[in-house]
């Protein structure tokens, strides 16, 4: 909606419609998720000819999970926008898994008329304060009250994005402001932002803690995806052992000598670990869902730990810090490898290759079952983003999983671990990506959290293969209460018929019960539209025995 202005004044737009060309010229967004409703149809009217591809899943939990896929793929923040009330409160799971892993991701939602907020009187989608339900799983929320600052406010989200430490950014527009007239707002490129570099002189302390160092030890976390190169140069001029997290699968690439990967919960990583007398912690928050999954505390640092983060708090948090860098991991990395331009010889590689052959990890009774699902992947689809909901196959692909590049291997068991987000971020990630190909890994329970997305990947021709371990339930919580004598209940909901629900969706469906079926069922995938695998965990087992 153009206004007529004077001649000596600038043209206006319709609030909604300088939203849409602020976020397609000045920021680059190329795809928005989202469920139209009556409280955002001006949006629409901006969409209309914004050039913006929308995609409409089938619940607003759906459109921040497929959001987060097309984040943690891209790099890039994804965007929804998102009906008062409900959808906001659907969208808070997924903006809570975002918020937990440092997934870039931009919701614009409308609220309420200015002159009834906070007024209780029964409006339609009312709460007493949106902004406060959405406070605690967002960066930060704002209410556009004047619509003139929306460049402002949207400068402020990206600023998050592109120079702090990233996470969901709510803004919220009431609805009497979406048709206001304001000037056209200047869509040329936005500032330059850069993300902050670390003290000189702290990194000189650093690189002579880590010279002196007898037995040192790097963990890497997702913040490292955007620096793997010199992470890597890194880590082999310190010839050091080094973790890398669930989150930063891919960062020293597959295979790599030095790489004790995602298993800091096994007793001979922590023992490594405990015996370390110099730590390098970089873009890891050091949580629990990356190095204590048996949830005990058993993972400790005795060393002197030395912590680079985005975040000044994240320095302090979980683990006893000497020495904490603010910034950017790939400028620190960088300016640490400066200071060891020829690489030390302290066997590392030995050390690793000899913790690997302790754990034995494809031969332990847990990870055996998922052993031949990996390797039917890794021969079908190489280079596929492998997209993973909370389910035994995940849990065990943590352990297992090796990827060669960063950004094709993330999941919803970490941080705060969500249900149903398997599926949805998968065809995020294929939009993200859609040359690559992208697996979701999901179990028969999680599925059913989001199973309706089967027909957002059919409508927008999402050639995702969703592979799905049918255990009847929830067997993780089943063998927990078991372990914790607690009789069973409520862990084993009936399944439906996968293969005839995928009919009904419209797309093809395989049903598995051995490895060999899988590759077969691998061998037939398409690569113009999604496919369903079932695996029947059972007969899978009885297949290996």
């Amino acid at each position: 909606m153009t206004h007529e202005t004077s001649a000596s004044s600038s043209p206006q737009v319709s609030c909604a419609e300088a939203l849409v060309r602020l976020l397609r010229d000045r920021y680059a967004v190329d795809t928005v998720f989202g469920i139209p409703g009556v409280h955002t149809v001006p949006l629409y009217r901006g969409l209309e000819t914004g050039g913006l591809r929308h995609v409409t899943p089938r619940h607003e939990q759906g459109a921040g999970f497929m959001a987060d896929g097309y984040a943690r793929a891209s790099g890039k923040p994804g965007v929804c926008f998102i009906i008062t009330g409900p959808g906001m409160t659907n969208i808070a799971t997924a903006m809570g898994q975002a918020l937990a892993d440092s997934v870039p991701m931009l919701v614009i939602s409308s609220v309420n008329r200015r002159d009834t907020l906070g007024r209780g009187q029964g409006r339609l989608h009312e709460l007493p304060s949106q902004q406060n339900v959405l406070a605690g799983v967002s960066r930060f929320s704002h209410t556009l009250l004047d619509p003139s600052a929306l460049p402002e406010v949207l400068a402020r989200a990206f600023a998050v994005f592109q120079s702090a430490r990233p996470g969901p950014v709510h803004i919220e527009i009431p609805i009497d402001l979406f048709e206001t007239p304001i000037d056209l707002p200047d869509t040329a490129s936005p500032t330059r932002l850069y993300r902050a570099g670390a003290h000189p002189e702290g990194i000189a302390l650093a690189a002579e803690w880590l010279r002196q160092a007898q037995a040192p030890l790097v963990l890497l976390g997702g913040g490292c995806a955007e620096a793997s190169k010199a992470a890597r140069t890194l880590v082999e001029h310190l010839d050091a052992p080094t973790v890398t997290t669930i989150n930063a699968k891919g960062v020293l690439g597959r295979g790599h000598p030095l790489d004790l990967g995602a298993n800091a919960t096994w007793p001979e990583v922590r023992a490594l670990a405990r015996d370390a007398d110099v730590i390098l912690a970089v873009g890891t928050e050091l949580g629990e869902t990356d190095y204590d999954v048996v949830f005990d505390d058993g993972f400790t640092l005795t060393g002197r730990v030395i912590r680079i983060d985005l975040e000044a708090e994240q320095l302090v948090r979980n683990q006893a810090t000497a020495l904490g860098l603010v910034s950017d991991a790939q400028a620190a990395l960088e300016a640490l490898a400066a200071h060891f331009p020829a690489p030390l010889a302290r066997q590392g590689a030995a050390r690793v290759r000899a913790v690997h052959e302790a754990l034995a990890l494809p031969q332990r009774p847990d990870m055996a079952p998922f052993v031949p699902l990996y390797t039917a992947l890794d021969k079908a689809l190489p280079e596929a983003i492998l997209v993973g909901d909370s389910t035994a196959p995940v849990y065990a692909g943590n352990h297992l999983v090796e990827r060669a590049a960063p950004r094709r291997y993330f999941n919803a068991s970490t941080g705060y671990g969500t249900l149903g987000y398997g599926l949805p971020a998968a065809l995020g990630a294929q939009l993200a990506a859609p040359g690559t190909p992208v697996v979701a890994l999901v179990g028969d329970g999680g599925a059913m959290f989001t199973l309706s997305e089967l027909a957002t990947a059919v409508d927008e021709g999402l050639p995702v293969v969703v592979v799905l371990w049918n255990n009847s339930g929830y067997e993780e919580i089943r063998c927990y209460m078991d372990a914790h004598g607690v009789a069973r209940v409520g862990v084993d909901p009936t399944p439906p018929d996968f293969q005839c629900l995928a009919d009904g969706f419209g797309l093809a469906s395989h049903r598995v019960e051995s490895p060999i079926a899988l590759d077969l069922a691998l061998s037939k995938v398409s690569r113009t539209s999604p496919t369903l695998i079932e695996i029947d965990a059972e007969r899978w087992q009885a297949a290996l025995d």
